[in-house]
């Protein structure tokens, strides 16, 4: 697999550290509020990164960490006049309610930066022996950016062009301006902890040098994250780590591209800012996680009510062909044939093809291209006038299944439930019509027309869809 790399501006072939085992670090939320659309397009990214690594038989070990404390959580703890432990409880609790409804796997480990203290004082312990780091007279400790020569290596600015447009906020007195905070003294009504220089809380960045090399070692195999971070925030991780261990931090870093809304840039001020919850609510999750995948993982992407309504239209092809393949498989029964034979070889090329486009720096537009293109050969050759072996319905199912599950596509159970439902409807339905019982099929028939159920007769019996307004995926 090949991996374009923000450190060395190329794509590279994929090396892992140990064979067989890829060690992934990715940047997780801080939790004072619902995830944005922002936030939804990393997580469901570089899960595919993950499931696709998976597939290949690497086993994968996906750390991605919750910010817990932070100058955000602390005045939305205080707005709402609770303890600051109770907005992070809450907010990781939401968030673990939208990552399921994006069908997100779970993490290895998600350490919290509040259970990672010790770990970020040990490492702040080592830079201050070592001259990167020191405290101000305010009890403040800072790193010495300047002190490592190589900073700006990831973002590919100099030192002097970075410095330019740096500052010294008021109340600091740091040494430079380039300089960032890695310990902060205890303000009155802040929460704190105790260390050798005091009562103090971490910096942004230290939190996840400390749990990368506490959970994956000091160098790792892939860094993640949107392209919003690799300055400061990655930049600054790759030196406070690099200078404590003198290792290098990460093999490959990897940012995913931002998102518009209306082709603008998403902002509270222009009213274009939108939760995952919110979207969800009007459209599923599972269109959210479309789009997401709809453009290649390092190219903006754009949210419209009008694209939205187009990934589910594209996901509704995709449940159509594999709800008509269940259809067909319980009612074939004949022997494959030779013909059928080589119809298998060329849908099984189309795997090659999907699996070409995710080795290529894991392009996800190309892979669901491919997804669609194998939809379209499975309709041309398998429908439901033909006569089929079961085994090569089974086949095209099982492989339509296989290529979706990689890019965490048709996971809906809710709509398999309903499927269940429905179809015990129309089996009930028939039996009354058997029955003569025509006041208990129309009935029937009005209630599947309530949930946008549309019947159709075919040699193998009767087939269902949605039409228009379908529950949502």
């Amino acid at each position: 697999m090949r991996i374009y790399n923000t450190m060395t501006r190329k794509k590279e072939e994929f090396r892992p550290i140990k064979e067989g085992t890829a060690k992934i670090y990715a940047c997780g939320p801080t939790v004072y509020n619902y995830i944005h659309i922002g936030n939804a397009r990393p997580l469901c990214v570089f899960d595919v990164l993950r499931r696709y690594l998976e597939y290949r038989g690497l086993k994968v070990d996906f750390i991605q960490n919750f910010t817990d404390i932070d100058d955000k959580i602390i005045k939305k703890a205080n707005d709402e006049g609770v303890d600051y432990r109770e907005i992070g409880r809450k907010y990781i609790a939401e968030y673990k309610v939208d990552a399921k409804g994006l069908n997100i796997r779970e993490a290895t480990f998600s350490p919290k930066a509040t259970e990672s203290i010790d770990d970020m004082l040990d490492i702040i312990k080592k830079l201050m022996d070592k001259g990167f780091a020191y405290r101000t007279k305010e009890g403040d400790i800072y790193f010495r950016a300047g002190h490592f020569k190589e900073y700006g290596k990831l973002s590919h600015q100099p030192l002097e062009d970075l410095e330019a447009g740096a500052r010294i906020s008021v109340g600091e007195s740091k040494e430079d301006p380039m300089d960032f905070a890695l310990w902060k003294a205890a303000k009155p009504g802040e929460p704190y902890w105790q260390s050798v220089w005091g009562k103090g809380r971490p910096g942004w960045h230290i939190e996840c040098s400390a749990m990368a090399s506490k959970y994956l070692g000091k160098t790792i195999d892939i860094h993640c994250g949107g392209q919003d971070l690799i300055f400061p925030h990655h930049e600054n991780e790759i030196a406070q780590s690099e200078c404590c261990n003198g290792v290098p931090f990460a093999n490959y870093w990897m940012h995913n591209g931002h998102i518009n809304v209306e082709n603008k840039k998403m902002s509270k001020s222009l009213n274009n800012f939108f939760t995952v919850r919110e979207i969800a609510g009007q459209y599923g999750y599972e269109p959210i996680r479309f789009l997401m995948l709809s453009a290649h993982y390092r190219n903006p992407i754009n949210y419209s009510k009008e694209i939205i309504e187009q990934c589910i239209a594209s996901l509704e092809r995709l449940y159509t062909c594999r709800n008509n393949l269940k259809f067909i498989f319980e009612k074939a029964g004949a022997e494959e044939t030779i013909l059928e034979m080589k119809l298998r070889g060329k849908l099984l090329s189309y795997k090659f093809k999907f699996i070409e486009a995710l080795e290529d720096d894991l392009n996800t537009a190309d892979a669901l291209s491919v997804l669609f293109d194998l939809v379209r050969e499975i309709n041309a050759n398998i429908s439901m006038k033909a006569e089929v072996s079961r085994a090569t319905v089974g086949f095209a199912a099982d492989l339509l299944d296989e290529l979706s599950d990689i890019l965490g596509l048709l996971y809906n159970k809710e709509e398999s439930l309903l499927n269940d439902e429905i179809e015990a409807l129309i089996e009930k339905r028939q039996g009354a019509r058997k029955n003569k019982d025509w006041a208990t099929a129309d009935k029937i028939r009005d209630e599947l027309k309530r949930k946008n159920v549309v019947l159709e007769d075919t040699p193998q019996g009767i087939k269902w869809s949605f039409v228009n307004e379908r529950p949502k995926v």
